[in-house]
């Protein structure tokens, strides 16, 4: 059984900063890619991040270039974004992944989500 925990979200004005966690726990052998995906009310989930095993950034959302930052831990499984200069508009529940790797197979696995309000 594995668990994706995040943490960090909350309210905050615009312009500010926020750093979410995320890190994983079970029966893990090793994680591939990990990232952040956001959905806002009424609108589709959409990919913001994602980072190889090696620390490569593999993508980043347009909206967010320059102002969103991924990085990982791999000695305590955890996936990091940094969130600066925040918009209205990036008021989402946030949500991180993990694909993780055991010794049959490879699963994707999804936390439960933290909500970011961006708001005067």
């Amino acid at each position: 059984q594995v668990q994706l925990v995040e943490s960090g979200g909350g309210l905050v004005q615009p312009g500010g900063s926020l750093r979410l966690s995320c890190a994983a726990s079970g029966t893990i052998g090793s994680i591939n890619d990990m990232g952040w995906s956001r959905q806002a009310p009424g609108k589709r989930r959409e990919l913001v991040a994602r980072v190889s095993k090696g620390g490569s950034i593999k993508y980043t959302e347009d909206s967010v270039k320059g102002r969103f930052t991924i990085s990982r831990d791999n000695a305590k499984n955890t996936v990091y974004l940094q969130m600066n200069n925040l918009k209205p508009d990036d008021t989402a529940v946030y949500y991180c992944y993990a694909d993780i790797v055991t010794m049959t197979q490879v699963t994707g696995y999804w936390g439960q989500g933290t909500q970011v309000t961006v708001s005067s």
